[in-house]
């Protein structure tokens, strides 16, 4: 059974301008779903989008997995009145509807997580012809009229013993090809029902709803964080290796000074057993040089979604993110920093980085802050 997933995005957006690519903790907010969909058992995930940067960015961006598409979605289905709809049907036609069933994703709800997909597919191979996501909310509501439409005012139950409501976050919904076809719908007539957290139901509409939602979301990946030994030590280079500077000769060539004493650290690092990678959203040649100097095999180029890259890693080589260390010392790094087992920040990092950081270090970029990571590594492992 064919299991495709669909993340439709629209260039304009008046809300927030250009929201969908717009950075959400460090990341561009479609590739919070992305990522997720990519780590369910969905067989395909499709990006149907109108923005050229977009399609630029996924094919760039991807290069490692066979698992993500990108097709062009026409003006007409990308206006402010067409309905998502609009856009399932012409997209499920122009692929022939080769798919049994069909997963809709939405990048304005980041809260989602593979398992969500999993359970709303689940409800499809236990015979439904569609699923939703929703949030179990203990509001009390009301109408227009000043009539109560969920509790009894004059017995006011306490929150544990209130049921709530069910109500749509928005987030995923799965139907059969067949429910699609039949009802023109992204829901058939037998629906499964997964329930999500409450934090998910917030919407991106505002501002406003962008901290809320982006500081949730740090402290979720921050709560998730169970830092045991470190067997990975995955740094950035601008802004780490180097002090973030780049110098011109008269000729255009440009140069980087990288500081010795990192790689000792680096080099006694690997002695213990630690494997080092490299993540950098730069395609350098210099860089690439100075890596292979290092005898550092795995070196990541042109790199801006670090965190979907560093998932994947750790589920194709069999490690934990509990047991990474990371350096990073700007917004494309959050996520990271946010997520791994141990994360360091050089002194001279973007406040918003040392902010999140389990170690702000003593030393600057391209100063010694590498090898003091590696001091740091290697007395902590010992522990274990």
């Amino acid at each position: 059974m064919k299991k495709i997933g669909f993340i439709p995005l629209r260039k304009n957006s008046k809300g927030i301008l250009g929201k969908n690519k717009r950075k959400m903790v460090g990341r561009p907010l479609f590739t919070w779903v992305l990522a997720e969909a990519m780590q369910s058992s969905l067989d395909l995930v499709y990006v149907y989008t109108d923005d050229d940067a977009i399609i630029s960015f996924i094919e760039k961006e991807y290069y490692y997995s066979n698992k993500i598409k990108v097709l062009q979605r026409s003006d007409a289905s990308a206006t402010d009145a067409a309905s998502t709809e609009s856009a399932m049907l012409e997209f499920a036609e122009k692929i022939k509807y080769e798919f049994d069933v069909f997963c809709l994703l939405q990048a304005t709800s980041p809260f989602t997580r593979a398992v969500d997909i999993e359970n709303c597919l689940n409800k499809i191979d236990e015979g439904k012809d569609s699923a939703l996501t929703v949030v179990n909310t203990h509001r009390f509501v009301w109408n227009e009229d000043g009539l109560p439409v969920n509790y009894n005012p004059s017995n006011r139950p306490r929150r544990q013993d209130f049921d709530g409501l069910l109500i749509e976050n928005g987030a995923v919904y799965c139907c059969t090809k067949e429910a699609l076809k039949k009802n023109r719908n992204r829901l058939g007539d037998s629906i499964g029902i997964v329930k999500m957290p409450e934090e998910s139901l917030h919407e991106i509409d505002s501002e406003s709803d962008w901290v809320v939602v982006e500081n949730l979301l740090i402290e979720r990946q921050k709560k998730a964080k169970l830092p045991k030994k470190i067997t990975h030590l995955v740094l950035d280079v601008d802004g780490v290796f180097t002090d973030g500077t780049i110098t011109y000769t008269e000729n255009g060539e440009h140069t980087k000074s990288f500081d010795m004493r990192d790689g000792m650290g680096l080099e006694i690092l690997r002695q213990f057993g630690v494997e080092i990678m490299v993540m950098t959203s730069e395609q350098s040649e210099l860089v690439a040089k100075r890596m292979q100097k290092l005898q550092i095999p795995q070196v990541f180029l042109g790199i801006k979604d670090k965190y979907t890259l560093l998932q994947s890693l750790s589920i194709a080589q069999g490690f934990s993110l509990n047991n990474v260390a990371y350096v990073g010392d700007d917004v494309n790094d959050m996520t990271n920093i946010c997520s791994v087992g141990w994360s360091f920040a050089p002194n001279n990092a973007m406040d918003e980085i040392k902010r999140v950081a389990d170690v702000v270090l003593s030393k600057n970029s391209g100063a010694g802050a590498i090898r003091e990571v590696c001091q740091f590594i290697k007395n902590y492992n010992l522990r274990f």
